[in-house]
């Protein structure tokens, strides 16, 4: 249903409530009940009229945004935050040229064919299991993981976790072809990259990560200047379990990570640790053998992220004040209304430590509010 025709009488009657809790949720964090209540189907099918960019290039995170609110017992809330984003929200583009299995190599990259790739993914998800559909692209689109800001990736994590927790239903499917349409419309590969020095964990190796020589322009100006990141693992992994283990590793790493370098870019920081967490939300629904090289690809975008953006060094900070609960931090976070600081915040509730809580303060500190 299109927001401009959801009456302020129907949102009451599905929502309960019109505005974002500011105390603890009405229920559990990462639950699928919420899930399954309708409010997040209705909020994507509001959202797929729409195109994943605005501008040119910048990402509409309403999907991703509207899935964590739900998650963690704000969906009262959800319809009243789409309105507040609707003006960051584009049409569809139009169609171009219909990509097919003929073709599709030639089409991997070309932003004009965003339409034309989400057609596509409608097909196959349509025809196939959608399991079956993400084995067979997830390979050929991680080389492209910085696609987009690294924001295709994060949007798919999203969705894989509601079909993995709470089941598939027409809505969700249709989320996960915009997400992966998206991937391959703006698939991005890094420049050549050396390897350098090895470091003895995530930690250190991301603050063995040196910043791009000349920071003054956009991400796709950065990415290109990168040439090397420090080696990490030490060892090679291919082990899926090691695997598992070094990405939860790298996002715990990154998450602490922004609560001392966070404000050196607020925004863009964040997904040093939500891509790499998109793609350790995805590990459960890959075959066993796709998890080591998933975990390479999301160092490199995590490491990326870090070299185009890092402050030349951390700034002290305060521990989470008043014993809040991870539930608390939330729900500030959702009143905030910032769509990156709801997504970091989700992020840091994986985590779930005093560190990690403490880095979702800070994005919300850094972060100027939306609501």
């Amino acid at each position: 249903m299109d927001d401009t025709t959801r009456t302020a009488s129907e949102r009451t009657a599905s929502d309960t409530s019109g505005t974002l809790s500011t105390g603890t949720p009405t229920t559990g964090t990462h639950t699928s009940g919420a899930l399954t209540s309708g409010t997040l189907d209705e909020a994507l099918e509001r959202l797929h009229s729409f195109g994943p960019e605005r501008g040119g290039w910048l990402s509409n995170h309403a999907p991703m945004a509207v899935e964590a609110l739900v998650r963690h017992g704000q969906a009262p809330g959800v319809h009243r935050w789409l309105d507040h984003y609707r003006n960051k929200l584009e049409d569809m583009p139009d169609r171009f040229a219909e990509v097919t299995p003929a073709n599709w190599r030639e089409a991997l990259g070309d932003p004009r064919r965003i339409a034309d790739w989400t057609a596509y993914f409608e097909r196959e998800t349509a025809g196939r299991p959608w399991r079956e559909v993400l084995a067979e692209w997830w390979p050929r689109l991680l080389p492209g993981i910085a696609a987009g800001a690294t924001h295709p990736v994060i949007r798919v994590g999203h969705c894989v976790r509601t079909l993995l927790s709470a089941g598939q239903n027409a809505p969700r499917i249709a989320e996960l072809a915009h997400a992966l349409g998206y991937w391959a419309a703006r698939h991005q590969p890094l420049p050549p990259l050396s390897l350098l020095a090895p470091a003895p964990s995530a930690a250190a190796a991301l603050d063995a990560v040196a910043p791009v020589p000349d920071p003054s322009g956009g991400i796709r100006d950065r990415l290109g200047q990168l040439t090397g990141f420090p080696l990490w693992p030490g060892q090679p992994v291919t082990d899926p379990e090691t695997a598992r283990a070094r990405l939860q590793e790298l996002v715990r790493a990154a998450t602490h990570r922004y609560a001392t370098y966070g404000y050196g870019e607020p925004v863009m920081l964040v997904h040093a640790a939500t891509a790499p967490n998109a793609v350790l939300r995805t590990l459960p629904a890959l075959p066993r053998e796709l998890w080591a090289p998933s975990l390479g690809a999301a160092w490199a975008a995590s490491a990326a992220v870090t070299a185009a953006y890092t402050p030349a060094g951390p700034a002290a900070h305060a521990a989470v004040s008043g014993g809040l609960s991870a539930e608390e931090v939330f729900a500030r976070a959702a009143a905030h209304g910032d769509d990156h600081t709801i997504k970091f915040t989700d992020t840091a509730l994986d985590i779930g430590d005093a560190t990690a809580l403490t880095a979702a303060i800070r994005s919300i500190e850094l972060n100027p509010p939306a609501l």
